[in-house]
């Protein structure tokens, strides 16, 4: 017992000294992971600043947040929705109908009311409302435009100098520089999570497109259900990147989040604004990554993109480029894969000329053209049908030939119609109606109308797969 003690209180004195020892000893904790001061600022990297900033009270974060967090609306919709029970089952093929609210985020991208935001929070709305300053005011807002390709859209509410964000430059936007999600998830407004860039140019297959662009910038920084088209920003408070998706198995955040860059945001927002719609560019050809099953028709070139597949009269043709080629640059920038490739050329519209450097040396200057092969600017024709519940527009010169099909319509902006209650996806081309073909969307129009009995459709998925439908209709 005696020499228990004696133990216990040696261990008690030698604990106590050393205790004093680490403490006379140790840096200053607020200092210990500084980087040195030095007079030469252009020397300080994003990066260095972000570790600062944690250091020394996060005060880059907090600059940040005051900027951006008012330019951040809470977006509020209303879309039709179908309930089924039993005895719908029974006495109505398609239901009934009812109304879901959801929301989402977006961002005021000009004082005169111009918000940008993700098309799946708005998309099939029948009413839109824009919610500013912690609900102190409320607006109507009008969809001006949508790209379904890059999954975003442009609203417009009648107000006036309201909070702009700054807008940044995601070309210069580094792996592992500090950055803030800014939305509003779980329906709680403004909320502001931090992280890292860790990644460009990620292609995630989310977006449901027959062309989709998928370049994401990836960020740690938490993104949850209603953080859908809210703001990515630097440590400057400058917008960065549109918060677009995660990648989760739950449906809330598991560590990965996706935004789409600001650069194509810009440049979407100024074509919708110009013009009514995106102005698209095509190559005449299409692009795939370079994998291991690749490695072998390419010499082993590891770098590039693969040219997968050449247009018979597109502009890859004519400049003389062939199916196998490698393409490494696109007007001097790297390109890698084709997440990257695609973001680079959606930065142009038809007309532009681009230079590709390929992997033989040799170098290709191609004139990019619209969707029915031609350097004009478009302007989308839509048709619409209140019985229907949809608009309808005629398909594009590069789908029919990339489908092999003589001629279609697609829908979109799917609301309260026939259309819903069939199921039939936004973005669908139909190009039979009980084996009947059409070459004028308004004839089309009428006949879906008031056909009745039992109804065959053919037609293209928005994942690209060709359906039949069959429904029967009284």
């Amino acid at each position: 017992m005696k020499k228990t003690l004696y133990l216990a209180g040696f261990s008690l004195v030698f604990g106590a000294l050393g205790s004093w020892i680490f403490n006379e000893i140790r840096p200053a904790q607020s200092n210990a992971y500084l980087p040195e001061k030095t007079d030469n600022s252009t020397s300080i990297t994003p990066v260095d600043n972000a570790v600062q900033a944690m250091a020394t009270g996060n005060i880059e974060f907090v600059e940040a947040s005051k900027k951006s967090t008012p330019c951040v609306v809470y977006i509020k919709t209303l879309s039709p929705v179908q309930v089924s029970s039993y005895w719908d089952d029974w006495f109505n093929m398609f239901g009934r109908r009812g109304e879901q609210t959801s929301s989402g985020s977006g961002v005021i991208v000009s004082e005169d009311g111009y918000i940008a935001t993700n098309n799946h929070v708005v998309d099939g709305a029948t009413s839109i409302e824009v919610i500013l300053n912690n609900n102190r005011y409320v607006y109507p807002a009008k969809v001006i435009g949508t790209d379904p390709s890059t999954d975003l859209a442009l609203l417009k509410i009648d107000a006036k100098d309201l909070p702009a964000i700054a807008i940044g430059n995601s070309e210069h936007v580094n792996i592992g520089e500090w950055v803030l999600a800014v939305g509003n998830p779980f329906n709680l407004t403004s909320t502001v999570t931090a992280g890292i860039v860790s990644a460009k140019g990620r292609n995630i297959n989310v977006v449901n497109n027959q062309f989709p662009i998928e370049s994401f910038i990836q960020t740690d920084a938490a993104i949850n259900p209603g953080n859908s088209g809210g703001a990515l920003v630097n440590l400057k408070g400058e917008l960065i990147g549109i918060n677009t998706a995660i990648a989760s198995r739950t449906g809330a955040y598991n560590g990965y989040g996706f935004a789409i860059p600001v650069n194509i945001v810009s440049k979407i927002i100024k074509d919708i604004k110009e013009y009514g719609e995106v102005q698209r560019a095509f190559t005449g050809m299409e692009i795939v990554d370079i994998t291991a099953e690749l490695l072998e028709r390419t010499g082993n070139q590891e770098n590039g993109v693969y040219v997968g597949f050449v247009g018979k009269d597109g502009p890859a043709k004519e400049a003389g480029i062939t199916e196998g080629q490698v393409i490494l640059e696109v007007n001097g920038t790297e390109v890698n894969s084709k997440a990257v490739f695609d973001e680079q050329i959606a930065y142009y519209r038809p007309g532009d000329k681009i230079n590709l450097r390929l992997s033989s040396g040799k170098e290709k200057t191609l004139t990019l053209v619209n969707r029915e092969g031609t350097a004009a600017m478009l302007k989308r024709t839509l048709v619409h049908s209140e019985t229907l519940g949809a608009n309808f527009e005629k398909i594009s010169k590069v789908e029919r030939d990339r489908y092999g099909i003589d001629g279609g319509f697609r829908v979109s902006n799917i609301g309260n119609g026939i259309v819903r209650r069939m199921n039939i996806p936004d973005g669908f081309i139909f190009t039979k109606l009980n084996n009947t073909t059409y070459n004028k969307v308004e004839d089309f129009i009428k006949d879906m109308e008031r056909i009745r009995g039992r109804i065959v459709i053919e037609g293209i998925h928005p994942n690209g797969s060709k359906q039949t439908l069959s429904f029967y209709y009284y």
